[in-house]
């Protein structure tokens, strides 16, 4: 059920229309007024708001202006919603959009979506966390103009030697090599994949290991909007089956059959 005197925080997927949730596309479909990504939403998934809903490209506007479209709109009884590409509990900077409007006395609700790392599995039929390889998916951004605490630089997260998503970082990759090589982990031949647009019509997959992958992302001439994955799950030399569905493996559903 949609409440009154709530501001929804909506996940739009990762590219692919068909890929929203239920509950987005209602909120879509009955929304008032819609501050969208402008610079990352698939424009296709607009096309099931209502005729009179109002459009505010966020790419446009800046924190103030989105705050105060969002709690005006709210206060005149109109249902508003904060559409983010991929999911908004991610690099969306909600955080202190909420805490702004609850203090005005106005509800938040976040309606989750498909970020794009999983966007970018599905279209490579990846498992993440393989068996025997890694158990561990470590989302992470490279710094610039947002600090990064040391503990949590690029060279530092390598050392795990996990899976690593790296967002919002692509125009950095030669930087992003020269630190997943200062872990002495990660070494020149560990597979790389450059997932651009994942999921959307035009989507490029870039795979290669850290030792090529910055010519190649260069050669790709691709710039933003991309994930890049690190990890021995993109090409494993070698992995464990699933212990679950060993038919020498008993658990609270079945009993071993051998």
């Amino acid at each position: 059920m949609i409440e009154n005197n709530t501001v929804y925080f909506v996940g739009s997927g990762p590219g692919d229309p068909s890929l929203i949730t239920l509950k987005a596309k209602e909120l879509l479909e009955q929304a008032d007024v819609i501050v969208y990504s402008g610079s990352l939403l698939n424009p296709k998934i607009l096309e099931d708001k209502k005729n009179s809903a109002i459009l505010h490209d966020a790419a446009l506007i800046d924190r103030e202006t989105i705050y105060e479209i969002l709690r005006n709109s709210t206060k005149k009884g109109k249902l508003a919603i904060r559409f983010h590409d991929g999911d908004p509990s991610l690099f969306s900077a909600i955080k202190e959009q909420i805490d702004k409007l609850e203090r005005d006395g106005i509800q938040c609700k976040v309606v989750p979506g498909i970020t794009a790392i999983l966007g970018a599995a599905s279209v490579m039929n990846l498992e993440l966390t393989l068996p025997g390889n890694t158990q561990t998916l470590i989302i992470t951004r490279a710094e610039l103009r947002t600090a990064v605490p040391p503990r949590e630089r690029i060279s530092e997260l390598a050392k795990h030697g996990a899976t690593l998503a790296i967002y919002l970082s692509v125009h950095l990759i030669a930087e992003v090599v020269q630190e997943l090589l200062k872990s002495e982990v990660y070494t020149n031949e560990t597979p790389v994949a450059i997932v651009y647009r994942a999921t959307w019509e035009d989507q490029k997959i870039i795979k290669g290991t850290i030792g090529d992958i910055v010519k190649k992302t260069k050669e790709a001439k691709i710039m933003k909007t991309a994930v890049i994955i690190v990890g021995d799950v993109i090409a494993p030399k070698r992995y464990e089956f699933s212990k679950v569905y060993d038919a020498g493996f008993t658990h609270g559903y079945r009993r071993a059959t051998k």
